[in-house]
């Protein structure tokens, strides 16, 4: 059943994180102390696609103690292979150092070390790489030929499309490619641990990541050696959003630079180098077909994908495609669906998942037409949405793509937010700006969000004295997850949480997880934990000797959040700025942990999704090089471009987890834009349908305004 909106749980309380971050006593990644280590720095392709004739290196003094290294010297190593989520028609072996052909700017060719990181990138930059320029590739570029030959295919049908309809609304979007922009730029350090029987030998690498033990199966494997000869350590990380969820070749070159010189060696990335050879995400352009019959029922959707990759494949390169296909048609009743996607190689930088990961794309399209169709129909946009959503009654309910729903009331959340909004009187007062010449539109967006399926582990150690240790499979990045699992823990315990010590992201003292990612961590890890308490207490309460320690996993499948955004927003008719004036959020997460926390996480979710509705854009040339690659050409929402939000909450809880959670991490990367795109839409609806694309800045909503008037003309 649904819980009353703002409903507090118990056990709530501030994050036990925040007094060592205050205090400047967290270990980011160029914390690790490691005495007498060595720097490293890449030398990088210039090119986007290139054959690799030769490599002149620089002539240094011996006193400067620089070393570069190429795959000659490291050997040729590969890039592990990606989540077979979808199937792949063919993917070359990506190697570590490039030997032969370059294909992508800023792709890795040589290593240099050296005592300082100064000299490290000085040398670097004396390096000299002799190449004979190729064609580029481009993102959805149909030319053959090329060498970069992976195409990945995703269908989903059901029913069929009508022939004719009363109503069919049409559009074509385009959503570029993005940067995670996380606070602090990719980092790695390795420390190699010398003995005398070589089959002892270990090493401890300390990477900023999301999946620790991926990461240390993914470097284990390149080294050669058991997953125990490794330890991984993720210490506190500033910012991932799914960019920091799979290795790259950098931190694999880490690992493998210490294993060579059987030293230490440290590595952090330039900004300059996180827009030209970071993760990247989104990068789509989709079509989409919504028919309406004569009472504005849904009676076919028809769509196609298609999704940009990059020249190397991380684990979860396929994961948008795949998810922004099988969520469609969101939160609705369709008679029929076709869905196709695809996803195809270009040389640029790789595309992973970014916060969201195919959610914000399908809700970006599913909202904008139904939007549009309501305004083809003569109908309230509201009243179009009531008539098509699933009801809360037909839950668990498996839509036209083979999802299933698994619990969620999507008319009152929509219901919530226009309560919120003050939605009758808001058209009203639309109306009256309207007739005095003002261009101001509102929008609304709603969303549902898989919040990812499979295993969690957790182990429980009760100690003697009272004290609870709880090592979590999954880390963090700044979500808050060690206050978060201990309050599991201590309401579970019943104890309190200053009891509970909470150990994550070190594969010496935490069991093998899947990691944090995909809204997963608090609904699957989360109940991992709890039910690893559970099973502590009845051996406890069974006169078990202490210490007492328990080894659990969980395995779910996905509980699905879902939520309805409002926005309210003019445009300056003279320059064609836009202002959000108003932003309202109805959002279901079900049974909330930490209230303080998921409000965090929504905020934060906002703030990134009004970015790349409003601003961010990374732009390629034909050419293949990056045109936007510094801050002062790729912008990021400032506290001056947020408006105030309205939250409200309710909490339907999932059956599918012990705990009732869903996520919350992504929301607001999905319902934002969505939300954005219609109210800006809708304030240019005066002059018929207009084509817009992220990101809506001033010159593009002017742009269109002058156009229209033009024609008027």
């Amino acid at each position: 059943m649904t819980q009353p909106a703002h409903s507090t749980p118990p056990f709530s309380f501030t994050r036990l994180e925040d007094n060592a971050l205050l205090r400047g006593q967290a270990c980011f990644g160029q914390d690790v102390a490691l005495p007498g280590a060595w720097h490293m720095a890449f030398v990088r392709s210039p090119y986007a696609h290139a054959k690799l004739l030769r490599i002149d290196r620089p002539e240094l003094a011996s006193e400067d103690r620089v070393t570069v290294l190429t795959a000659q010297e490291l050997g040729e190593h590969r890039m592990p292979q990606i989540n077979p989520l979808l199937p792949v028609l063919h993917q070359e072996d990506f190697s570590l150092l490039a030997t032969q052909t370059l294909t992508y700017v800023g792709q890795p060719v040589a290593v240099v070390v050296a005592p300082t990181r100064e000299l490290a990138q000085t040398a670097a930059a004396q390096v000299v790489l002799h190449c004979d320029p190729l064609p580029a590739r481009t993102d959805h570029d149909t030319r053959t030929g090329s060498d970069l030959p992976v195409t990945t295919r995703t269908v989903h049908r059901h029913g069929v499309l009508p022939l004719c309809s009363a109503h069919v609304a049409q559009v074509q979007l385009v959503s570029p490619r993005v940067t995670a922009m996380s606070m602090e730029p990719r980092a790695c350090s390795a420390q190699w641990h010398e003995h005398d029987n070589d089959k002892e030998c270990r090493i401890t690498v300390w990477l900023g990541t999301q999946t620790p033990s991926r990461a240390r199966a993914d470097i284990a494997q390149a080294l050669g050696l058991p997953h125990a000869q490794v330890r991984l350590i993720s210490p506190d990380v500033g910012g991932a959003f799914g960019a920091k969820a799979s290795v790259s070749p950098e931190d694999m070159l880490t690992a493998l630079v210490a294993q060579h010189l059987k030293a230490s060696v440290r590595w952090t990335a330039t900004r300059s180098e996180e827009f030209t050879a970071g993760m990247q995400g989104r990068g789509s352009t989709m079509q989409g077909r919504l028919q309406l019959d004569v009472q504005g029922h849904f009676t076919g959707l028809a769509a196609e994908l298609r999704f940009a990759l990059g020249a190397w494949l991380p684990f979860s390169a396929v994961v948008p495609l795949r998810n922004a296909a099988r969520i469609l048609p969101g939160p609705y009743r369709t008679m029929a669906l076709d869905v196709t996607g695809y996803a195809t190689q270009a040389h640029a930088a790789p595309v992973n998942i970014y916060r969201g990961a195919g959610r914000p794309e399908a809700a970006l399209l599913m909202e904008t037409l139904v939007e549009q169709a309501a305004r083809l129909a003569g109908m309230d946009p509201v009243a179009l949405r009531l008539k098509n959503l699933i009801a809360a009654d037909q839950m668990p309910y498996a839509t036209a793509s083979g999802e299933l729903l698994d619990s969620g009331d999507f008319a009152a959340l929509l219901r919530q937010a226009c309560d919120k909004f003050g939605y009758n009187h808001e058209r009203q007062q639309q109306a009256e700006r309207r007739a005095r010449g003002e261009w101001v539109g509102i929008g609304l967006a709603l969303y549902v969000e898989p919040c990812g399926q499979g295993f969690e582990s957790a182990r429980v150690t009760l100690l003697a004295d009272g004290r609870v240790i709880v090592a979590s499979g999954a880390p963090a990045q700044g979500q808050g997850h060690a206050t978060t699992f201990a309050q599991i823990a201590a309401q579970a315990m019943s104890c309190d949480a200053s009891q509970v010590t909470v150990l994550m992201g070190d594969t010496e003292h935490c069991p093998n997880g899947t990691g944090a990612l995909a809204s997963r961590s608090t609904a699957i890890g989360g109940s991992a934990i709890l039910q690893a308490c559970r099973t502590a207490l009845a051996l406890r309460d069974g006169g078990a000797p202490y210490p007492i320690v328990v080894d659990d996993t969980f395995t779910s499948d996905e509980a699905w959040s879902s939520g309805c955004v409002i926005a309210r927003l003019s445009i300056d008719p003279d320059t064609g700025q836009p202002t959000i004036e108003r932003l309202v959020w109805a959002d279901d997460a079900g049974h909330i942990v930490n209230p303080t926390l998921a409000h965090g996480q929504l905020i934060g979710g906002a703030a990134q999704g009004l970015g790349q509705a409003m601003m961010e854009r990374l732009v390629y040339d034909r050419q293949g090089q990056l045109v936007t690659g510094s801050l002062m050409d790729y912008a990021v929402p400032r506290a001056d471009n947020m408006p105030a939000i309205e939250i409200t909450s309710m909490h339907t809880p999932s059956p599918n987890n012990l705990l009732g959670a869903k996520g919350v991490g992504e929301a607001g990367c999905i319902g934002v834009p969505g939300a954005l795109m219609n109210a800006a839409r809708d304030a240019l609806s005066p002059l018929g349908e207009c084509e817009l694309n992220f990101p809506l800045t001033s010159e593009q909503l002017w742009r269109v305004m002058q156009t229209r008037f033009d024609k008027d003309l």
